[in-house]
C-alpha cells in the first residue's frame, strides 16, 4: 500500500513540472530558465521572499551516494577533512592532545530524560575516528550502503568532489528553485499536506526529538537514494534525508532586501553569522533525517542552515549542478 502511495504522489508530482523540465543525463536533471520566489513563507527568520530569474542549469537527481563518493576517493586518494588532524593553526586554543580526526555525530539523550532544545550540545558529540567510511565512528561502516548519500563530508570535500567530476555546487537560488519542483509558495517541495494519503513522503524526524525517533517514514537515520517519491521536476531528496552543502557564503540577510527581482544571484561576497562572528560560514539546505517539527523545519524548501566550509556532519552530505548548454543544444 505505501508503494501504491509513492507511486502516485510521483506521477502528481511529474504532472506539475511545465515541458522540458524532466530531460535528465547522466545522472542530472535539467532545469529550464525560470523566474520563481525565493525565500521562507513561514516567515522572515531565513530571509525577506524576493523574485528570482534563473538561466538554465542541470542538476544532480539525487544526494552523491557513498558508491559514488567512493569512486571519487579510488581514483584521486583524496583525503576528507574528518579523516585528517587538524593543525594547531586551524583550532587555535585548543590542546594539542585533543587535535584528532573525526567528526560530529548525532547521540540521542536518554529516552524519558528532559531535554531543553536550546542545549543542542547534549545530543551532538564530537567523534575520533568518524568519517564518511565510518559515519558514526571506529566499528559503524557504510557496508550495504553504497546507495545512501555519503555524510560526514565538509563544504571543501564537496567542492572537491565536484571539480573531480566536472560539475559544481549549485547556488543557494539553484538549489531552492529545483527544490520547489515548480510548486509556487508551497510550505513542503511535495506540495501543501504534510502527509498526503496519510504517507510520510519525506526522510525526517517523527516523535518527541531527541529522544525517540517513531520511524514513521520507515527510516531512524539515512535512507537510500531514491526511496521517497521525485519533486516535480524528477529531484529526488530535496527535503530531508541529509542536508546538502551549496556554494554561497552564509549571511543571514544573503539574500539582500526583498522588492527586487535578481538574475543568477551567487549570494553574498562575505561571510557573517551573528551567532560567531569570526567564523566563516557556508549554506546548507534541505533538512535531514534529524528535522523535527518541534524543532527544525529546515525541510522544507525556503528554510537554510549554515556551517564552517570544514565541518563534517553526520546528516551533511551535497549534490552536484553544472551550466548548460540545454538538451537540445547538446
Amino acid at each position: 500500500m505505501r508503494k501504491l502511495v509513492l507511486a502516485l504522489l510521483a506521477c502528481a508530482s511529474c504532472g506539475s513540472a511545465e515541458k522540458g523540465e524532466l530531460y535528465s543525463s547522466e545522472g542530472m536533471v535539467w532545469i529550464a530558465p525560470s523566474q520563481f520566489l525565493m525565500g521562507s513563507q513561514e516567515d522572515a527568520l531565513d530571509a525577506p521572499r524576493h523574485e528570482v530569474s534563473l538561466d538554465g542549469f542541470w542538476i544532480d537527481a539525487t544526494e552523491v551516494t557513498n558508491e559514488q563518493f567512493a569512486a571519487f576517493i579510488d581514483a584521486t586518494g583524496y583525503v576528507t577533512d574528518a579523516e585528517r588532524t587538524p593543525t594547531p593553526e586551524e583550532l587555535p586554543g585548543v590542546p594539542e592532545e585533543a587535535l584528532v580526526a573525526g567528526a560530529l555525530v548525532f547521540r540521542p539523550p536518554i529516552t524519558g530524560e528532559a531535554v531543553d532544545l536550546n542545549e543542542f550540545w547534549r545530543w551532538w558529540q564530537f567523534v575520533p575516528g568518524a568519517s564518511w567510511r565510518h559515519p558514526e565512528g571506529p566499528g559503524s561502516s557504510i557496508e550495504g550502503k553504497a546507495a545512501h548519500p555519503v555524510i560526514q563530508v565538509s563544504w571543501r570535500d564537496a567542492q572537491a568532489y565536484c571539480k573531480w567530476a566536472g560539475r559544481r555546487l549549485p547556488s543557494e537560488a539553484e538549489w531552492e528553485c529545483a527544490a520547489r519542483g515548480g510548486l509556487s509558495e508551497k510550505r513542503y517541495v511535495w506540495g501543501g499536506e504534510q502527509t498526503p494519503g496519510g504517507i510520510w513522503p519525506v526522510n525526517i524526524w517523527q516523535g518527541p526529538f531527541p529522544q525517540r525517533n517513531d520511524q514513521l517514514d520507515g527510516y531512524a537515520a539515512t535512507a537510500p537514494v531514491r526511496q521517497y517519491a521525485p519533486n516535480g521536476y524528477g529531484l529526488y531528496d530535496m527535503s530531508g534525508n541529509v542536508w546538502e552543502w551549496v556554494q554561497d557564503f552564509y549571511r543571514p540577510d544573503g539574500y539582500g532586501p526583498a522588492g527586487r527581482l535578481r538574475k543568477n544571484p551567487q549570494g553574498p561576497k562575505t561571510s557573517y553569522d551573528p551567532a560567531e562572528p569570526g567564523m566563516v560560514k557556508r549554506v546548507m539546505r534541505g533538512g535531514s533525517y534529524l528535522c523535527s517539527d518541534v524543532y527544525c523545519r529546515g525541510y522544507q524548501p525556503g528554510a537554510r542552515m549554515k556551517s564552517t566550509p570544514d565541518t563534517s556532519l553526520c546528516h551533511t552530505g551535497f549534490r552536484c549542478a553544472k551550466d548548460g548548454p540545454a538538451p537540445d543544444d547538446r
